[in-house]
């Protein structure tokens, strides 16, 4: 077994096949007994149900018939539509349902060989960030001899019903399935990043535009191995279960199984005026009740399509639970639509290539503030900061950095009820180019985006940035809720992403002896207006070099202007308080640089804290010539190194 993938409860599925056939029997779970304990966390749900092995409710049984198909199962008396539908999209790509389902092939009954069969099976679900192996044996809960939960069409295949117990094992029961979200199963299946989108709160089925935007990215996502499942949720008006009027069922997650553009005949071009129509084709996981409006399998307008292309599509005019529908139909249909984006960090690709850091932390209380990491949302000013602090830096002029944060799978603690998900999201702060140390107060710094907070076991957030440096401050929504995360940050080149831990400077031997900080500064140069021509057009490629003592930072170069925007934050841990802190301005030239004028700055605990305007001059002190222009900068000081 890879070193990578871990036990679920110890257990090893070939040490204790070994000892089943040796022994002669057939694998009993001590871990997950046949009992009521593993089907209810709630002693009110209890029911008459017995416990049956396959072989018992079948003559020939297979884990697999034909392979698998995202037809090959319906839901059961568990409210787990959400389940099954990650089911449904896993079963579209046999690459990773292999992976869930190691070694199908040794796991499979084999008639010529009854002895070697031992009752036993696993399941592998990557969870918090590890692949985790599931042991379990094959008794399922029936009912008058049949499977009262997920089941397949065909009577002898039972690898949806196997999985399923793997999944309610790692959940605690099969009752903490009750009610969930496709694309927690959907990541559990693959790793793969979370997304959900609200179709009504972005206006999907008013604003073309952005309906096309997003099929454009929804068909992106499925062509590269993502999955997409969708629901209309019961704050629509409707009660959970209701069936709308064109067929669809409130409440209810469907998986998106195909999505593509149709071409038209001639005929349709005439009715449509288009060339083109986008498509979308969802599955019901129960298997029956479809969309009764346009594209409907036995509409008027798939008449007009040509039988290869309809073969093509793989139309089937049955009550499948498969259908088609616009896409516009599709977005004024539902309200809400989960994305599951397999992220590719393969060197070896044609497609893009992100780079990818991962880090593991929690929310932990303590009552002295600065150890407590449990601050809530931004709202909670005073104790915001006292969240985890996660530092990472854009090295490119912008690049587009993808963000998922989750939180561990609280199903297990549904027996103690506290099984919900935790209200959790995170902010994004541009920071000093050379920040070290936690912050400890906002006040140069820019809040450049902050997450949906949503009680989903994941948030996701996508967004361009700028070159320089950031903070990540992931959150729970009030404060003092203690839970584990996984914090995951795609980029184009590496970021660096690393917990901030420290306040301030360590004190070390080292410092006893060349000296400790005893000031802390931090400087924004905001701007700068009315600088020195350079050249003949009237314009300068103006930069802004800031120096403290034997430090110094450069901003990038703006160019072609007398009026930069630099918008530059440093910090200095400064040990000698009366050394000043010089801000030059200078232009970008190709053989030597022009200096356009500078700054010179006491920096002391008293001075005023807002912006202020100051004028250039030359070098030397603070008697030199006045040169062109002005510099708009902000600076604040302590005395106190874990103020700032």
């Amino acid at each position: 077994m890879s070193s990578s993938v871990q036990l679920f409860r110890d257990q090893r599925y070939q040490e204790l096949k070994g000892q089943c056939l040796q022994q002669g029997r057939l694998f009993e779970d001590p871990e997950f007994p046949a009992s009521d304990e593993s089907l209810y966390y709630d002693s009110a749900a209890r029911g008459k149900v017995e416990w049956k092995r396959p072989k018992d409710l079948c003559e020939d049984p297979h884990l697999l018939v034909d392979g698998m198909s995202s037809h090959d199962f319906h839901q059961g008396k568990l409210g787990n539509c959400w389940f099954v539908a990650a089911c449904s999209c896993l079963a579209l790509r046999k690459s990773l349902w292999q992976q869930v389902i190691p070694d199908s092939k040794e796991q499979e009954w084999d008639p010529k060989n009854p002895r070697k069969y031992a009752g036993i099976f696993r399941f592998r679900f990557w969870r918090f960030g590890a692949w985790t192996e599931v042991v379990v044996d094959d008794l399922l809960p029936t009912e008058n001899g049949e499977l009262i939960y997920c089941r397949s069409n065909v009577r002898n295949e039972f690898w949806s019903a196997l999985l399923e117990k793997a999944y309610a094992k790692l959940a605690g029961s099969y009752q903490a399935l009750d009610g969930g979200c496709a694309a927690e199963a959907l990541v559990d299946f693959t790793g793969a990043v979370a997304e959900s989108i609200n179709l009504a709160e972005g206006k999907y089925g008013e604003v073309i535009s952005e309906q096309m935007k997003l099929f454009e990215d929804l068909m992106k996502v499925h062509k590269r191995g993502g999955f997409i499942s969708c629901f209309i949720s019961e704050s629509s008006g409707r009660p959970s279960e209701a069936e709308t009027e064109m067929g669809l069922i409130v409440g209810h997650a469907y998986s998106v199984t195909a999505i593509t553009k149709l071409r038209l005949g001639e005929r349709l071009l005439f009715s449509f005026k288009a060339e083109k129509l986008f498509m979308i084709r969802l599955r019901n996981p129960w298997g029956k009740k479809e969309w009764h409006g346009a594209w409907s399998d036995s509409s008027e307008e798939w008449k007009k399509v040509s039988d290869s292309e309809r073969k093509n599509l793989g139309l089937t005019v049955e009550n499948d639970g498969e259908f088609w529908m616009t896409f516009e139909d599709w977005c004024k249909n539902f309200t809400d639509v989960d994305i599951c984006r397999t992220v590719n960090t393969s060197y070896f690709s044609l497609h893009k290539t992100w780079e990818k850091e991962i880090v593991f932390g929690a929310w932990e209380k303590h009552p002295e503030p600065r150890l407590n990491r449990s601050g809530g949302c931004f709202d909670n000013r005073e104790t915001f900061l006292q969240n985890p602090q996660y530092l990472f830096d854009v090295k490119k002029a912008e690049d587009k950095v993808l963000v998922s944060l989750q939180q561990e799978d609280r199903r297990k603690y549904k027996k103690e009820g506290k099984g919900d998900n935790i209200t959790i999201g995170f902010e994004i702060l541009k920071v000093e180019d050379n920040r070290r140390y936690r912050l400890h107060k906002l006040t140069v710094q820019e809040r450049v985006a902050t997450s949906p907070y949503s009680n989903t076991r994941s948030v996701f957030l996508r967004r361009t940035l700028q070159h320089g440096r950031y903070v990540l401050v992931p959150t729970t929504f009030i404060p003092g809720v203690p839970t584990a995360f996984i914090l995951r940050l795609y980029t184009d080149v590496p970021s660096k992403l690393r917990e901030l831990k420290a306040d301030r400077p360590e004190m070390t031997c080292w410092s006893l002896l060349c000296g400790y900080p005893r000031r802390v500064t931090q400087i924004k140069v905001h701007s700068a207006e009315g600088l020195q021509t350079q050249d003949g057009s009237g314009g300068a490629d103006p930069y802004v070099l800031i120096k403290c003592e034997n430090q110094s930072r450069r901003s990038a170069v703006q160019r072609g202007t007398t009026s930069p925007v630099f918008n530059t934050q440093v910090i200095f841990y400064r040990k000698d308080i009366d050394s000043p802190v010089t801000i030059q301005v200078w232009s970008s030239r190709l053989l030597r640089d022009g200096f356009l004028g500078q700054a010179v700055l006491a920096a002391a605990p008293g001075e005023p804290r807002q912006r202020q305007r100051l004028r250039l001059r030359g070098r030397g002190g603070g008697e030199a010539a006045e040169l062109p222009g002005h510099i708009s900068v902000t600076v604040l000081c302590s005395d106190d190194l874990a103020e700032l």
